[in-house]
């Protein structure tokens, strides 16, 4: 019987031939992930259930990223909790200030995933790592807890839409606009607990951060999972940071889609969701003028060495307009590094914007940038729900690191014929 690609990864993964979409399954992990917010509920669990030790001192992970560095005395109990628990545990990847990233930009980039992989982690975005062609998804804190006690997760096995990507990209055009545009046509609920699997030569055209921005945002569909099929990019990213050999799994060419969905990445224009839903999208070239307030380049999806260098490359020699916060935040150390030592980080600063150390911060409402009643925002994360960057009537609009910066300098929403 025929498989897609995330069948074959997660019946190998339970000892089995085949599998099929609907069926029950228990899988090994090659990963178990927790961030400073989720972790203590996790961590909690764990001791109810009477464990004494992780199942595997290497392949537990838990990341400082949201609330970090600690923005209060609640933050700091939460991650003190997560630092005793690793140091007793002997956890090997406990990430913590001066050596954190934001979670799903940190994993990849130390070598901590490869293709084939299984990965839950107690954060929705955990779907990133579908982009180095692994499974991973978003489980609650009681699944990390078992997860991290015993290795094993149960798994209803996900159908899935086939994405067919064709073309290249224009110029300024990235991952965060295909999957906007995605996401318009499809809605936040299309791909519900199904897996979004891509391929096509405009898949391989993509590069890998911007993969890894697609796979981020499966969830924002209310996929399972994301995933693309591994090529020489895939393999080359991976060899240059882990000495672990991947699996490469292909789906079955008379594998079952419920639909496949062709997109031609050439057509594609520079994109914004408008509040409060990512399925809410608009062209640039649709929208009137609309000032803001605040610009946040940065978080999982967009903080990428990639994505600093084009924000970077649109505000040189520029000033951010009169009025408007810009607030830049590399998602990993080794990320903010290199932008210092390529005079990126000069180049934010003498336009006006405050450039942070890597953390999650407003993303989620948490902090380095909440926004008062009535505010708007440009954003490169991922979720624009009303409240999410603070009071309930400002609004988040969803963007490119291209449109972001360039709406930064002009004070309103930037047009195509402007990046």
């Amino acid at each position: 019987m025929s498989m897609t690609m995330t069948q074959k990864i997660l019946a190998a993964h339970a000892g089995v031939d085949h599998v099929e979409a609907g069926e029950l399954i228990l899988v090994s992990l090659d990963r178990v992930l927790g961030n400073d917010i989720t972790s203590p509920v996790a961590i909690r669990e764990f001791n109810k259930l009477g464990y004494t030790d992780v199942y595997d001192k290497e392949k537990v992970t838990m990341v400082m990223d949201h609330f970090a560095p600690n923005k209060d005395i609640k933050a700091a109990i939460q991650c003190k909790m997560c630092r005793d628990f690793c140091a007793e545990k002997e956890v090997v990847h406990f990430y913590d200030v001066g050596q954190m990233g934001v979670e799903h930009a940190l994993l990849p980039e130390k070598g901590l995933v490869v293709s084939g992989d299984v990965v839950i982690g107690a954060d929705s975005h955990t779907c990133t790592y579908g982009a180095l062609g692994a499974f991973s998804t978003g489980v609650g804190s009681s699944d990390m807890a078992c997860g991290m006690a015993t290795g094993k997760a149960w798994f209803k096995v996900p159908s899935a839409i086939q994405f067919v990507l064709k073309g290249t990209p224009k110029p300024h055009i990235t991952g965060k606009d295909v999957i906007l545009h995605i996401i318009g046509k499809i809605g936040v609920d299309d791909a519900l607990y199904r897996s979004m699997e891509f391929t096509g030569e405009g898949a391989h055209a993509l590069s890998v951060t911007d993969r890894l921005t697609i796979c981020n945002m499966a969830i924002e569909a209310g996929a399972k999972n994301g995933i693309f099929e591994v090529d020489e990019k895939t393999l080359a990213y991976i060899a240059e940071r882990s000495e672990r050999m991947p699996v490469v799994y292909k789906a079955d060419e008379d594998a079952v889609y419920d639909e496949v969905i062709e997109i031609d990445l050439s057509e594609i224009k520079p994109t914004v969701a408008f509040p409060h839903l990512p399925e809410n999208t608009h062209t640039t070239d649709e929208i009137d003028e609309i000032k803001i307030d605040q610009v946040v380049i940065g978080s999982c999806t967009n903080g990428y060495y990639e994505n600093i260098k084009e924000a970077a490359e649109i505000m040189r020699g520029r000033k951010v307009a009169k009025g408007v916060r810009a607030i830049i935040i590399p998602a990993t150390q080794e990320i903010y590094l290199r932008a210092m030592k390529e005079g990126l980080l000069a180049v934010f600063i003498e336009a006006g914007c405050a450039v942070s150390t890597p953390t999650c911060g407003p993303c989620l409402g948490g902090h380095m940038g909440i926004l008062a009643p009535g505010e708007r925002a440009v954003a490169t994360t991922n979720r624009n729900f009303v409240g999410r960057m603070g009071d309930p009537t400002s609004e988040v609009y969803l963007a490119s690191p291209a449109v972001a910066a360039a709406s930064a300098i002009l004070g309103r929403i930037a047009s195509a014929d402007e990046l």
